[in-house]
């Protein structure tokens, strides 16, 4: 990691709660913030853009577990997704934008990181949002099923737990967090 000094941020929740959506906002509108792209090995969805995630093989995936080169990563529905060890900027703080598997595996690494737990307002709209997004029904499905397991474990580790029901309001929320967390480490 590059700067010693930089705070990581972990957003992290289930499928369909808003984590690429909120984070896009946050980097957007904090300029001390540095998203780190994580890697995966599942096709692009429709409308999906290119830098969303650095699409990959999973040899070469497997290839970068192999040489160190991931801070976590795990497997999930059949494919692998992983943050590269981050290299943020000079001056930048990290933003980490993983399943709860992840968020665990940052946390035994990074004490210190700061972990903003998403859920949905209900189950029905996090559904919605998966479709919308347009995920198979299969793995709409799976998404579920796996966030019945993650959302005890994730609500656990958080620093703070978010319900994503109005995304301006969650972003001021998260903003409001990380100045604080700064201004706390500062003293």
């Amino acid at each position: 990691m590059s700067d010693q000094h930089s705070l990581i941020i972990v957003v992290s929740g289930p499928g369909g709660v808003g984590k690429s959506t909120i984070v896009e906002e946050l980097v957007k509108r904090d300029d001390k913030l540095w998203l780190s792209r994580s890697w995966t090995t599942r096709e692009r969805r429709e409308g999906e853009l290119q830098d969303a995630y650095r699409f990959v093989t999973h040899d070469q995936f497997r290839e970068h577990i192999a040489a160190g080169g991931f801070l976590e990563w795990t497997e999930f529905l059949g494919n692998l997704y992983g943050t590269p060890m981050p290299k943020a900027p000079e001056g930048k703080d990290i933003v980490l934008e993983i399943e709860v598997d992840g968020a665990q595996q940052v946390k035994k690494l990074h004490a210190d990181a700061l972990l903003l737990f998403v859920l949905p307002p209900t189950r029905e709209e996090q559904k919605a949002r998966l479709v919308g997004r347009g995920d198979a029904e299969q793995k709409v499905a799976a998404r579920l099923r796996k966030a019945e397991d993650e959302e005890p474990v994730g609500k656990a580790l958080a620093d703070f737990v978010l319900i994503n029901d109005d995304l301006a309001v969650t972003v001021a929320e998260m903003l409001d967090l990380i100045a604080r967390e700064r201004l706390a480490r500062c003293n």
